[in-house]
């Protein structure tokens, strides 16, 4: 009789292991498709120029965007995550030192990696927030593509991403957004420039920042990924709703709430925001109290 109730559960654990093993393949291989599809786009022409005034914008903008937390000081790239079950993601080299950008590499080229999240061989860029970016005015992505374009080379070799088997799990089920590119209007035209106000649509197009983590609704919700905190509501039902224009701007120039919370920087990047003007601010703080 045991050997018998031995057999069943052997056989039990058998099917467990064949259907985990097969839902396994089934992503492994719905995501590596993902991975490798190749988009073909016609990228809008942007207009770079250099001067004093373009560097100083994209110098703020590169420290607001978050290009330095995920690319490192000098954009220089980091090993973004390593977790054996989530993968190895890396922020690549963003210069044109050994291990970075090649030479030939042009204005277009950003153009395809900020506007459409994609690679110059049509391959989608893993994690970088390019669905963000694409919201952009023109004036502010040539900026930024002003200042990446005349940093000092840094060499730093890193690892190509790889990920683990949670990742491409999580990915399949919608759960990471791995590829930004298939979140893209690839057709869409970038406005010139945006009017710097307090205004709801000012506001609007200063919240493409926290979309990532807070949703399109800014009230924010799940965790972005296994390990993170719960995310903050930051609409009007949410602690921002209560608070002045100045209480929040002060939150986010200090990184410590008008209740006495403090927030910690890995999960909230208030280090970032403290980047953005008074208006720019005022007009965020306006629009999130509107939702």
């Amino acid at each position: 009789m045991f050997k018998k109730i031995l057999k069943v559960i052997g056989i039990i654990v058998g099917i467990i292991v064949v259907v985990i093993a097969g839902f396994y393949t089934k992503s492994y291989i719905a995501v590596h498709n993902r991975m490798d599809r190749k988009y073909t786009v016609t990228p809008q022409a942007v207009t770079v120029v250099k001067d004093s005034a373009a560097l100083a914008l994209g110098t703020r903008l590169v420290k607001a965007k978050g290009c330095e937390d995920c690319h490192s000081k000098d954009l220089g790239g980091k090993v973004f995550v390593d977790d054996p079950a989530l993968g190895k993601i890396i922020a690549r080299n963003l210069t044109k030192g050994k291990g970075g950008l090649p030479q030939d590499h042009n204005i277009e080229d950003w153009v395809l990696a900020l506007k459409h999240g994609i690679r110059k061989d049509g391959k989608p860029l893993i994690i970088m927030p390019s669905h963000e970016f694409t919201l952009l005015s023109e004036q502010d992505m040539a900026s930024i593509i002003a200042y990446c374009t005349q940093i000092p080379a840094v060499d730093r070799e890193l690892p190509e991403t790889t990920l683990g088997p949670l990742g491409i799990v999580l990915t399949d089920f919608g759960k990471i957004e791995l590829l930004p590119a298939e979140l893209i209007d690839h057709n869409r035209v970038l406005i010139k420039e945006v009017k710097a106000e307090v205004s709801l649509d000012y506001g609007k197009y200063i919240s493409t920042s926290c979309r990532g983590c807070h949703r399109d609704n800014m009230k924010g919700g799940e965790p972005i990924a296994p390990g993170f905190p719960v995310v903050a509501d930051i609409s009007s039902t949410g602690h921002p709703g209560k608070w002045t224009d100045e209480e929040f701007i002060n939150t986010l120039r200090t990184g410590v709430t008008p209740e006495g919370k403090v927030l910690n920087p890995k999960d909230m990047p208030w280090t970032m925001a403290k980047e953005f003007t008074d208006v720019e601010l005022k007009a965020l703080h306006l629009y999130l109290n509107s939702l």
